[in-house]
């Protein structure tokens, strides 16, 4: 495998954790309830704490003096590697669960295969994540149910979160030149095996949840390759003033 493919690959693991964990961190301090407000922010902790194990390894491969802070504060947008599914605004509680539950019900499986990476450090990180990531697919798909089998109006808004959000949900299991590379190399698992465990988890949660699988929707892609929607940008804004400001201020 090629370094540059190895570094993009786990470019991308690490930039999916660390944005939507700056999305969930959004939510302390405005959760809908403060039972959920502290599990959404120690979610957000756990993801955060996956970056930086996957971004200072991806450093380490790089080979270019770059550790984790560098990767997450001094890239620009372009060279984000995050699927566009995790950029996607908060909007209201509805559209925050169903996007959670639609990254983890790929996040889940993808980091069950990672285990068993022929590269020790990538399995090693996995198997580590992989408890957390365990809650957060409980969590998400407990509230899909909860909402979408609750009432009228909680029915509705996810629904409409669910229509909203699911030409972003495939981009996760679309494979390129860097997946199959990763495959390849035995250190990653095949998106194409991913596939039917992911939308078997997706419908069997739906189906429960009473909310209606969107059908023959066009499937948004780009992220992976670097282009990205205007929300990205927003959340860089926000996430890297101070180290762009004060250029190599340390607390």
């Amino acid at each position: 495998m090629l370094p540059t493919d190895h570094f993009n690959y786990l470019l991308r693991l690490g930039d999916n954790a660390l944005i939507l964990g700056q999305r969930l961190g959004e939510w302390c301090g405005h959760g809908p309830v403060l039972e959920q407000d502290i599990a959404l922010t120690n979610i957000a902790l756990d993801l955060v704490g996956q970056t930086r194990s996957w971004l200072a390894y991806a450093g380490e491969v790089e080979g270019a003096g770059r550790d984790e802070d560098a990767l997450a504060f001094l890239r620009d947008g372009h060279e984000f590697r995050n699927v566009l599914l995790v950029e996607h605004p908060n909007e209201d509680f509805a559209y925050t669960i169903v996007r959670q539950f639609l990254f983890d019900s790929f996040n889940y499986y993808l980091h069950e295969g990672l285990v068993r990476s022929q590269d020790a450090q990538v399995a090693a990180i996995a198997a580590r994540s992989l408890k957390e990531i365990t809650y957060h697919l409980r969590f998400s798909s407990e509230w899909m149910i909860r909402l979408g089998d609750g009432t009228e109006v909680s029915h509705q808004k996810m629904q409409t979160a669910l229509d909203d959000l699911w030409p972003y949900a495939d981009e996760v299991l679309l494979s390129d030149a860097v997946d199959e590379a990763a495959y390849a190399a035995g250190i990653a698992p095949n998106l194409l095996d991913l596939r039917p465990l992911v939308e078997a988890k997706r419908k069997a949660i739906l189906t429960e949840a009473t909310l209606q699988l969107p059908h023959d929707v066009y499937q948004q892609r780009g992220g992976k390759q670097g282009q990205h929607t205007e929300a990205l940008g927003y959340i860089l804004a926000d996430m890297q003033w101070l180290q762009r400001a004060y250029p190599g201020a340390e607390w």
